[in-house]
């Protein structure tokens, strides 16, 4: 058992789905319909129905070929079925053009996923409105983040550039993928992306060619991708109403915790994420205390009326008890003893 299908466990994946029913693009050098574990299920005409470089054959086997005998690999979604877009030229160099026209072509030809094979260091327009029209299908676009291999300088010998930033891998809706080797390292050597929302299996993985029975090894990002480009085939089929950009969303949510989240096919088809902000608590009404009544012009004039009155009453009390005192004084002044003068 190759140690890619090991580590992401496709075995138990395959309990959940196998991709029935989902249509993945790959644009690459063509895929071979007769190859081993694709057959009747390769969508190919023309040019891209000749791989003479056998690499989109490969990145179609690692995403849906079914178990080959006498072999223990076989690919991530062995029932999805494949439409091979060429975006090279016969000898495998990929071109921005060439890549739009496979994508727009996929696209029509009513895949849910494209992968993409190619890293070009330069966006177009037209592979610009490939991904925006892919996006508007609700079709999910695969790259890798980086090229396979470094670029040679003049004397042949592999150059070290710095991390740069490859297309379509880095447009928006596009879910990028780099590499990582058996211990989850980046294997030595290969170019370095700005960016990557994923990682996935991609140094010494077994494949198939696009004859015979042989087994064949490859590796690079685009391999990667190829593993991711499988993954979300199968969340597609297992989860039919999830869109193209939950279903990237998704892939990333269930991911393994890496400094890049590294694939996991089998949490992305049985967790179970949130689907909503959760429900705010019961709104908390202000205390409102009740408006005073609208006071009336008679409450103070009733005021002031008893008020007077109380004055009155009491001006009056007062005024008979000083006459009672007085009246009282006289008639004791009139029955006393007068001083007779001698």
């Amino acid at each position: 058992m190759p140690w890619a299908q090991l580590t992401l466990n496709l075995a138990q994946a395959g309990r959940y789905t196998q991709g029935s029913g989902v249509l993945v693009g790959v644009v690459d050098t063509g895929v071979s319909p007769q190859a081993a574990g694709l057959t009747g299920r390769v969508q190919a005409s023309g040019a891209a129905a000749q791989d003479c470089v056998g690499h989109g054959t490969f990145l179609a086997g690692v995403i849906a070929a079914s178990a080959v005998p006498g072999s223990g690999f076989t690919g991530v979604a062995p029932r999805a079925r494949v439409i091979a877009e060429r975006g090279t030229d016969e000898r495998g160099k990929a071109s921005a053009g060439q890549v739009a026209q496979g994508i727009e072509a996929a696209v029509t030809a009513g895949a849910r996923v494209v992968l993409v094979s190619a890293a070009l260091p330069e966006n177009t327009p037209s592979l610009r409105a490939a991904v925006e029209h892919a996006a508007a299908k609700d079709v999910l676009v695969v790259a890798p983040a980086a090229p396979d291999t470094n670029p040679r300088s003049a004397t042949g010998q592999a150059s070290a550039p710095p991390p740069s930033s490859y297309w379509p891998a880095s447009a928006n809706g596009v879910l990028s993928v780099m590499d990582v080797d058996i211990t989850g390292d980046r294997p030595d050597g290969v170019p370095e992306p700005v960016h990557a929302d994923l990682a996935a299996p991609g140094d010494g993985i077994t494949g198939i060619g696009p004859k015979g029975t042989g087994n064949y090894v490859s590796g690079g990002a685009s391999v990667a991708a190829a593993f991711v480009a499988g993954t979300a085939a199968l969340v597609r089929a297992h989860l039919p109403h999830l869109t193209a950009a939950q279903t990237a969303a998704r892939l990333e949510a269930t991911a393994s915790h890496a400094s890049v989240p590294l694939l996991d096919p089998v949490s992305a088809l049985n967790s179970v994420l949130p689907t909503a902000a959760p429900a705010p608590s019961p709104k908390q009404d202000a205390v409102h205390l009740a408006d005073a009544a609208p006071r009336s012009a008679a409450v103070p004039r009733a005021w002031a009326v008893t008020g007077a009155c109380l004055l009155l009453g009491v001006l009056a009390i007062g005024a008979m008890t000083l006459a009672r005192i007085r009246a009282s004084r006289r008639a004791a002044g009139g029955g006393s003893v007068r001083r007779v003068g001698a």
